[in-house]
C-alpha cells in the first residue's frame, strides 16, 4: 500500500509526552492517516457517514488499545480467551488502557434492568435486608421476633386449658421418601410424626412417596395447658424451636388449627413467620425472592382465547379452533368427534353454536379427564379405550412448557400473550420480600419511581428512620445517592430503576454506562464514545458535555465520535475526516480547536458557523385532507393521550427524552398499523379508539438496525436487485448453452461457488497462540465464484465484477435495463453511491444500514397511502446526510404518502410539515401532548423546552 500522506490541516501543537500519535492508520477506507490527539482532553471526531470516523476511533485506537492489554496476558492464558486481531496501522503511541462505551452493548436478557446494571438495586437489596420491617401480608401489621419465654407467655395467654400438640417443622415442601430421616427420630426416642397433616406412628423401615412434595413435622409433645406443667411445656418448646431451626408449630387438638411460632420474624395474630432476610430474598434472579408464579420476570405467557377461536362463526371441520387446524384423520380429531356425539354439538357448524359445557370440555378436558375414544382408524372396529383428553388449551400449553423444539414453542406462542403476573402484579418478587418496607415503601415501589423523585425520596430519609437504622444505613445511603446523581447527570432523571435494558435505546443505554464509568473514579484512561448524544434533547445536551468534562478532568482522555454541534463547539480538539464517503473519505480535513475548524472552508465547518444551513421550507403541506385519529393511549407514562395524524404530510414527534414518544407511536400506533395491514401479532399499550385506518394500506417501519448479521449479506441481496441480476445472467446466450439457471450466480449455491471458500472469497487460517487470519481464498482469489461461472460475462463483467462495482458505476452500467436500473439508483439518490453492491452488510453503519432500508422501499411501487415510521433517523448522519435523508423523506411525502418521524434533531424538525410535542418532562412528567401545529405555530408553546430551541432555529 502506498505511504503516500494526504495533506492535512496542522493539528494544535502539543508536548510530545502529552498525545497519542498514529501513524499509517490504513483501516477499512483510511488513507495512511497521520495523527495527533491531545491527551487528557475532550476530542471529537466527526466527518460525513461513511467517511471512516469508527474506523479511526474503534477500529483502530480501541482495537490496538485491546490488543495490547490482551497482549499482557501469557500465551497459555490466551489460547482460551482468545486474542484480538492487530488493526492495520503502523504504530499508536502514547495509548494508556482503553475502555470503549459504545451504543450496541444493549443486555436483552429479560432479567437486566436500570437496577441492576448501575448497581443501585444490588445497595437496595442490602439496604431493605438490614433496616427493613417486615409485614404481616395477611393482617398488614408490624411482624416481631418471639423469644422463648414471649411464646410460653403467648401459649399460656391463647391456649390456656388447652390440649395441645406441639410440632417441629423437619421438611417442608420437599420431595424424597425420608427413610434416613425417620429411623434416626426414632432411635431418640420419638414416637409420632406428623406426614402431610396426619399423625403417623413412627415404624421401622417407615418411608413416604419419594416422587411427592411433603411436610413432615416431628411430634414433641402432646400436653394441657396449666400452670403445673409449665416447666414441661417450656422444655418442649425449647426442643421444638431447636428441631424445627427457630420454628415450631402449634396444634389445638380440638380444632386441629395449626399455628407457627418462631424466633425470626413473625405475626402475633396469626402466626405467619417470614424467614431472616438476606440480600437474595429481594432478588427477582434468586429463588429466594423471585415471585414462584412467573420466576422473577414479571410476566407470563397466557392463553389468547381470541387466537385459538379466532372466529365463532367458523365450524371446527373448517378450522374453527385454530390449534386443531382443519379435519383431517388423526387421534385428535377421533377425540373431538367422540366428543361431539357426546355433547350432541356439530362439527359442520359454527362454534358458537355449541353448548358452553361441550365447548369448556373442548377447550380445557372433561370434569374427570377421561374421555372414551373410539380406536379405529378405519371405522370398521369397535375396540374403545380410556384416553385421557386434555382439551385444546391444555395441549398448547404443554407443547409452550414442554417442547425442546423451537419451532413448535414459537408455534404454541402464536396462541398466547404476555401479561402480567396475576400473581406479583409485575413486581416480578414473592409476597413476603415485598411486605418488606423502608419508611412505607417496598422495594419494588422505589424501582417504580422516576429516578429524578427517587433522589428526593433519598435526601432527607435519615430523618424518617430510627437511630439504630441510620447507624446501618449511613455508607448503603451514600452509594445509592452517588450513584442516582451519576444518572441524574447525564439526563436519564425519568428513567426507573425497575426498566428492563432491552427497552433502553443505544443512547440511553451508553449513558448509563458512561455514569457507571463517572462512579468508578478512574484516571488515566482513554474513553472512546459512540455519540452519546443519540435520543438526548436539545434541553440536557449540557448535562452530557459536563458530564463528558468531568471525565476529562478525573485525567482521561475522552474521545468522542459524534455529529452534534453543541458537543462539537465544547470540543478540546476537533477532527473533521472527510471529505466524501467510502472510497472517497478516510483523509483528515481538518483539526484544532473548534475556533480553528469552524474558520476553514470544510462542510463540517460551513454547518458550524451557518454558511451551509439547512433551508426552511418556504411553505408547509396541509395533506391530503385525510387524517389518522388515535384516542385515548395511555402506555406506560402517557396520560389518555388523543392526537390526530394529518395524512400526505411530514409530521414530527418531539418532545424530551423520556415523554412518550415511542410509547404513542412505536408501541400503540405502529401495531395498530401493522394490524390493520398485515394482520400483524403485535399487541399494541391500551388505547381507546382510532378512526381514519381505511386511508392507510400499508406501514413500513425503517429502524438502523443491521441488514444482516452475516458477511454474506450485502446491499445487492437486501434490496432484492441481485435475485434481477443473476436472472440477467442466466439469459447470457453462453449461459443458455451450458444449462446454467439463475442459481448457478449465487455464491450460497454449491454448483456456481468456488467449493474451497464456500463463496465466503475469504478463507480463516486458525492460528495458534494468534488471531485467526483471514486470506483471499486461493483458488478463486477472493471472487466467491469457480471458474465455469466466472466465464459466463454480461457485455464483459462476470457476475464477481458486478459485486465489485460501486453504486455509482452499477447505475451506469445498468442503464439499459430499466428494472434492475430504477433498483439501483434509489440507492444513488439516498447518498450511497460510494458502498459497493457486494459489500459486507456487517460493515456498514447505522444510517447506511438505513437509507439502505429507505432506498428499498423508494424502489417499490406504493399506492401513496403509505406511511413510514422512522425512530431518530438521523443517529449516525453528518448535517450534508441529515439534507440527503430529507430531501428522501420529502420525495416520499411528495408521492402521497405520510412520513412519521420521532426526532430530537432541529435541522429535522424545522422541515416538518406538522409537529406533535410531548412533555412537558420526561417519565411521569410527561405523557401529555403540550401542542401541535406547524413549527412555526409550536415554536411559540409556552410550555415546551422543544418550542424554545425551534424559535432559536426559524429565526437564524
Amino acid at each position: 500500500m502506498s505511504k503516500k500522506k494526504n495533506a492535512t490541516v496542522p493539528v494544535v501543537p502539543v508536548a510530545a509526552d502529552d498525545h497519542i500519535a498514529v501513524f499509517g492508520a490504513r483501516e477499512h477506507n483510511l488513507k495512511n492517516l497521520d495523527l495527533q490527539l491531545p491527551k487528557n482532553k475532550l476530542v471529537v471526531i466527526t466527518g460525513i457517514s461513511g467517511s471512516g470516523k469508527s474506523s479511526l476511533a474503534f477500529d483502530t485506537i480501541y482495537a490496538e488499545g485491546q490488543r495490547r492489554y490482551m497482549e499482557s496476558f501469557s500465551a497459555y492464558a490466551r489460547q482460551f480467551i482468545g486474542d484480538m486481531e492487530r488493526p492495520d496501522v503502523d504504530k499508536i503511541t502514547g495509548l494508556s488502557p482503553v475502555i470503549s462505551i459504545e451504543q450496541k452493548t444493549t443486555n436483552k436478557n429479560p432479567r437486566s434492568t436500570v437496577g441492576t446494571i448501575t448497581e443501585i438495586y444490588d445497595f437496595l437489596r442490602l439496604l431493605y435486608a438490614r433496616i427493613g420491617v417486615a409485614y404481616s401480608y395477611n393482617t398488614g401489621k408490624p411482624m416481631t421476633r418471639f423469644s422463648e419465654e414471649e411464646i410460653l407467655a403467648h401459649l399460656f395467654k391463647n391456649y390456656n386449658k388447652k390440649k395441645l400438640v406441639i410440632l417441629a417443622p423437619l421438611v417442608r415442601g420437599r420431595k424424597g421418601h425420608y427413610r434416613e430421616l425417620f429411623e434416626q427420630v426414632r432411635k431418640q426416642g420419638y414416637l409420632k410424626v406428623r406426614v402431610d397433616g396426619e399423625i403417623l406412628d413412627l415404624k421401622e423401615r417407615m418411608q413416604v412417596d419419594r416422587y411427592k412434595i411433603h411436610d413432615i413435622e416431628l411430634v414433641i409433645d402432646r400436653i394441657q395447658v396449666q400452670e403445673d406443667a409449665r416447666v414441661r411445656i417450656s422444655q418442649s418448646v425449647q426442643k421444638a424451636l431447636q428441631m424445627g431451626k427457630g420454628l415450631l408449630f402449634i396444634m389445638d387438638n380440638d380444632t386441629q388449627k395449626v399455628s407457627q411460632y418462631s424466633k425470626q420474624l413473625m405475626c402475633e395474630d396469626t402466626g405467619l413467620s417470614y424467614e431472616e432476610p438476606s440480600p437474595n430474598t429481594f432478588s427477582f434472579n434468586s429463588p429466594y425472592g423471585a415471585c414462584p408464579r412467573c420466576k422473577g420476570l414479571g410476566t407470563i405467557y397466557q392463553i389468547n382465547m381470541d387466537e385459538v377461536i379466532p372466529d365463532h362463526s367458523v365450524s371446527i371441520n373448517e378450522g374453527g379452533l385454530a390449534p386443531l387446524g382443519e379435519a383431517r384423520d388423526t387421534f385428535t380429531f377421533k377425540q373431538v368427534a367422540q366428543l361431539a356425539r357426546k355433547y350432541k354439538f356439530s362439527l359442520t357448524g359454527p362454534i358458537s353454536d355449541i353448548p358452553q359445557k361441550a365447548l369448556n370440555v373442548l377447550l380445557f378436558g372433561d370434569e374427570n379427564g377421561k374421555l372414551e375414544v373410539d380406536m379405529d382408524f378405519e371405522s370398521n372396529g369397535n375396540g374403545e379405550y380410556a384416553n385421557e383428553y386434555e382439551g385444546v388449551v391444555n395441549m398448547v400449553r404443554r407443547y409452550f412448557n414442554d417442547s425442546s423444539s423451537d419451532h413448535v414453542r414459537s408455534w404454541a406462542e402464536g396462541f398466547m400473550q404476555l401479561s402480567t403476573c396475576p400473581e406479583c402484579n409485575g413486581a416480578r418478587l414473592k409476597k413476603e420480600s415485598l411486605h418488606f418496607k423502608v419508611n412505607e415503601k417496598n422495594i419494588s415501589e422505589l424501582g417504580e419511581m422516576d429516578l429524578d423523585k427517587l433522589q428526593i425520596w433519598f435526601r432527607d430519609i435519615e430523618k424518617r428512620l430510627d437511630n439504630k437504622q441510620n447507624v446501618i444505613a449511613k455508607d448503603i445511603l451514600k452509594e445509592i445517592r452517588e450513584r442516582l446523581q451519576f444518572l441524574l447527570n447525564v439526563g436519564l432523571s425519568y428513567l426507573t430503576l425497575n426498566r428492563p435494558t432491552r427497552t433502553l435505546s443505544g443512547g440511553e443505554s451508553q449513558r448509563i454506562r458512561l455514569a457507571t464509568q463517572i462512579g468508578s473514579q478512574l484516571m488515566g484512561i482513554t474513553y472512546i464514545l459512540d455519540e452519546p448524544s443519540i435520543g438526548l434533547h436539545q434541553r440536557d445536551n449540557m448535562q452530557l458535555i459536563e458530564a463528558l468534562q468531568r471525565l476529562k478532568e478525573m485525567g482521561n482522555t475522552v474521545i468522542v465520535v459524534e455529529h452534534d454541534k453543541d458537543i462539537m463547539l465544547h470540543a478540546d480538539h476537533l477532527v473533521d475526516i472527510g471529505p466524501g464517503a467510502g472510497v472517497h473519505g478516510g483523509q483528515i480535513i481538518a483539526a484544532g480547536t473548534p475556533q480553528q475548524v469552524i474558520k476553514l472552508d470544510t462542510p463540517t465547518a460551513g454547518y458550524l458557523n451557518g454558511k451551509r444551513a439547512i433551508p426552511i421550507p418556504e411553505e408547509r403541506r396541509k395533506g391530503n385532507g385525510k387524517s389518522l385519529e388515535l384516542k385515548g393511549a395511555t402506555g406506560n407514562n402517557l396520560k389518555n393521550v388523543s392526537v390526530k395524524l394529518p395524512l400526505g404530510t411530514f409530521i414530527c414527534v418531539t418532545g424530551v427524552s423520556g415523554s412518550g414518544k415511542s410509547t404513542l407511536i412505536n408501541e400503540t400506533l405502529y401495531p395498530i398499523l401493522s394490524k390493520h395491514a398485515y394482520d400483524s401479532k403485535l399487541v399494541p399499550m391500551p388505547y381507546k379508539s382510532i378512526k381514519g385506518l381505511e386511508n392507510i394500506d400499508k406501514v413500513i417501519e425503517i429502524d438502523q438496525s443491521p441488514i444482516g448479521r452475516t458477511p454474506r449479506s450485502n446491499p445487492a441481496t437486501y434490496c432484492g436487485f441481485f435475485t434481477d441480476i443473476r436472472a440477467l445472467f442466466a439469459q447470457v446466450p453462453e449461459a443458455k448453452i451450458r444449462g446454467y439457471n439463475a442459481g448457478r450466480f449465487s455464491f450460497n449455491v454449491k454448483s456456481g461457488r468456488c467449493d474451497v471458500c464456500e463463496g465466503g472469497g475469504m478463507r480463516v487460517i486458525e492460528m495458534n497462540f494468534l488471531p485467526d487470519v483471514y486470506v483471499h481464498c486461493e483458488k478463486c482469489n477472493g471472487r466467491r465464484y469457480n471458474r465455469e461461472t466466472l466465464e459466463i460475462r454480461y457485455k464483459g463483467k462476470s457476475i464477481s465484477d458486478v459485486l465489485d462495482m460501486t453504486v455509482d458505476e452499477a447505475v451506469e452500467f445498468f442503464q439499459p435495463v430499466s428494472y434492475i436500473y430504477r433498483k439501483i439508483k434509489t440507492l444513488q439518490d439516498v447518498g450511497l453511491g460510494y458502498i459497493t453492491l457486494g459489500q459486507s452488510a456487517v460493515t456498514l453503519s447505522g444510517g447506511e444500514a438505513q437509507r439502505v432500508k429507505l432506498a428499498t422501499e423508494l424502489s417499490k411501487k406504493d399506492t401513496g397511502k403509505t406511511i413510514y415510521i422512522l425512530d431518530e433517523p438521523t443517529t449516525g448522519l453528518h448535517f450534508q446526510d441529515i439534507l440527503l435523508l430529507l430531501n428522501v423523506l420529502n420525495k416520499l411525502v411528495d408521492r402521497g404518502n405520510t412520513v412519521l418521524v420521532i426526532e430530537h434533531n432541529l435541522d429535522v424538525i424545522k422541515m416538518a410539515d406538522y409537529i406533535i410535542d410531548l412533555g412537558p418532562e420526561g417519565g411521569g412528567g410527561g405523557g401529555t401532548i403540550l401542542c401541535t401545529g406547524t413549527p412555526e405555530e409550536v415554536s411559540s408553546c409556552k410550555d415546551s423546552h422543544t418550542a424554545r430551541f425551534l424559535k432559536k432555529e426559524l429565526n437564524n
